[in-house]
């Protein structure tokens, strides 16, 4: 199977440009210098980090932990970056989900950074209209990246009954 090409210099590109495409303010729930943590692992941690904290013993594609209870009032010593959280990514389930679903690998890696960051502002995708929203600036910031549409090419390469991938949480 193939390897996560750039790895690092993708996810500072997705992140920097989700970040500059968040037109609806959510750029002021943090301060300028805002820093997020990307990690790239494997299954097995990913796995143990869902069952610890979220009672799914099972891997997915990302996870996100939000380094402040309130981001409308991040508490940071002046001159200091604010660490937002982290972005979890796995690997093998990031490879594989690229490989399934017929998107370049870095193209996934990138929309899964997007989606990540995206729930350290805040947003969800628990309810339908929240799913729209979130799923809506995914798009946004990717097609500004030059990457087409996930959702759309996950549906398309879904098996019938088989429910099409979209972020992890």
């Amino acid at each position: 199977m193939h390897d996560v090409p750039a790895a690092d210099a993708l996810a500072e590109r997705a992140t920097k440009a989700a970040w500059a495409g968040l037109s609806d303010g959510a750029q002021a729930f943090a301060p300028d210098g805002a820093e997020v943590s990307v990690v790239l692992t494997d299954d097995a941690t990913v796995q143990a980090l869902n069952r610890d904290y979220r009672d799914q013993d099972k891997p997915t594609n990302v996870l996100s932990f939000a380094n402040l209870e309130d981001v409308e009032a991040p508490d940071s010593p002046d001159g200091e970056p604010v660490l937002l959280g982290d972005v979890v990514l796995a690997r093998e389930t990031v490879l594989r989900e690229a490989d399934d679903q017929g998107k370049a690998t870095g193209d996934h890696l990138s929309h899964l950074c997007v989606h990540g960051l995206l729930h350290l502002l805040g947003y969800d995708h628990m309810a339908a209209a929240e799913a729209e929203t979130m799923e809506a600036l995914e798009r946004r910031v990717l097609a500004g990246l030059g990457i087409a549409d996930p959702y759309a090419l996950a549906a398309e390469s879904a098996q019938p009954g088989e429910a099409s991938t979209g972020g992890g949480e």
